[in-house]
C-alpha cells in the first residue's frame, strides 16, 4: 500500500471515530428528549444473549440482521414495526468495531472503499426517512419478502454456484459504477433490516474482487449508514430501547471475541441454519400482516 492510500486509510478511521461519538451522543440526547429513564435502558439477559450471538456470527461473515429478526420475531421481545429500527440503532456500536478492525488489516483499494460506503450512506439516508414512517403491515410486507430474497442469496453462496470472484483489490469504470449503484440499493433494504453482507459478498464476487475486500467494504458500508439512518428512527421513535441496548452491550465484546480470538470456525452447518431460520422468519412475517395481529411485546 502506498504513501496516499495509507493517508486515506487514516482519514476514514477518524471520520469513522467522530461518527461514531456522534452517533452515541445522538443516541443519548433522543433517549432524554423520550424521557426513558435508567431502567427502561436496562436490558436483560435474553437480550444480552441476542446481541452477543447475532454479532458474533457477523464478525465471522454470516450477517447479523437476519439472526437478530429471527430471534425478535422468535422470542416476541421487539414488536415488528419496530424491528428495523433496533437494529440498525442497537448494532451500530458493535460494527464500528468490525470496521475499525478489517479496514486497518485488510488491503483494499481505497477510491472503491470509499465511493461504496458513501453510496450505502446515501441509500440509508432516504431510505430510513420512508421506512420510519411507514405502517406495520407494510414493514411485515417489506421484510418477509426482502427476507426470502436474502435467504436465496445465502443458498447461492453456499452452494459456490455464483460465477466470478479474483484477485482485483478494486474496481474502475463500469465495474465500479455498478458497484457504487449496487451498494446505494443495499444502503437502502439495510434500513428495513435486511442485511447488506451477503448481497454485498455476492456483489463483490461477481465484479471480480478478491473475497476477502467484502469484509473491509461491507462492513465499512454499514458503520458508516446506521448512523444516519438510525438517525431517522430516533427522531421518529421506532425502535425499543432496553432490546437496542442489549444488541450493544452483547454485541461489542462478542466482536472481539470472534474477531481477536475465534477468528473463523467451520460454519457450513451455521449458514445452513441461518437459512432454514430465515424462510420461517419471512413465512411468519408476511402471515402476521395478513392476519394482521397485534403482538404481546415481551421484556427482554
Amino acid at each position: 500500500m502506498d504513501e496516499s492510500s495509507r493517508h486515506a486509510k487514516a482519514l476514514l478511521l477518524l471520520a469513522l471515530g467522530l461518527l461514531a461519538a456522534f452517533f452515541l451522543a445522538a443516541w443519548v440526547i433522543a433517549a432524554r428528549r423520550a424521557k426513558a429513564r435508567l431502567r427502561d435502558a436496562l436490558p436483560g439477559p435474553l437480550a444480552l444473549a441476542i446481541g452477543a450471538v447475532s454479532d458474533f456470527l457477523d464478525t465471522l461473515g454470516i450477517g447479523s440482521f437476519a439472526t437478530t429478526t429471527s430471534l425478535y420475531k422468535f422470542t416476541g421481545v421487539v414488536s415488528d414495526e419496530e424491528i428495523p429500527g433496533t437494529m440498525n440503532i442497537g448494532h451500530a456500536v458493535p460494527t464500528f468495531a468490525e470496521a475499525f478492525i478489517f479496514i486497518a488489516v485488510v488491503d483494499v483499494e481505497m477510491t472503491t472503499l470509499i465511493s461504496m460506503i458513501a453510496a450505502s450512506v446515501v441509500g440509508a439516508w432516504f431510505g430510513a426517512g420512508i421506512v420510519a414512517g411507514w405502517p406495520r403491515r407494510k414493514i411485515q410486507i417489506g421484510m418477509g419478502v426482502l427476507l426470502i430474497a436474502a435467504a436465496a442469496i445465502m443458498v447461492v453462496r453456499q452452494v459456490g454456484s455464483v460465477p466470478g470472484g479474483g484477485t482485483a483489490l478494486g474496481l474502475q469504470n463500469g465495474r465500479l459504477a455498478i458497484a457504487i449503484g449496487g451498494n446505494l440499493v443495499l444502503g437502502a433494504l439495510m434500513t428495513l433490516g435486511i442485511g447488506l453482507f451477503a448481497p454485498c459478498m455476492l456483489l463483490v464476487a461477481l465484479l471480480g474482487m478478491n473475497q476477502a475486500t467484502a469484509f473491509p467494504i461491507m462492513m465499512g458500508s454499514c458503520a458508516f449508514l446506521m448512523p444516519f439512518g438510525s438517525v431517522r428512527f430516533l427522531s421518529h421513535g421506532r425502535y425499543n430501547l432496553r432490546a437496542a441496548v442489549g444488541l450493544t452491550a452483547g454485541g461489542l465484546p462478542a466482536v472481539l471475541i470472534a474477531a481477536f480470538i475465534v477468528k473463523q470456525l467451520p460454519l457450513a452447518w451455521v449458514k445452513w441454519l441461518v437459512v432454514g431460520v430465515v424462510v420461517y422468519t419471512a413465512i411468519a412475517m408476511l402471515r402476521s400482516a395478513t392476519k394482521g395481529t397485534n403482538e404481546v411485546v415481551k421484556h427482554a
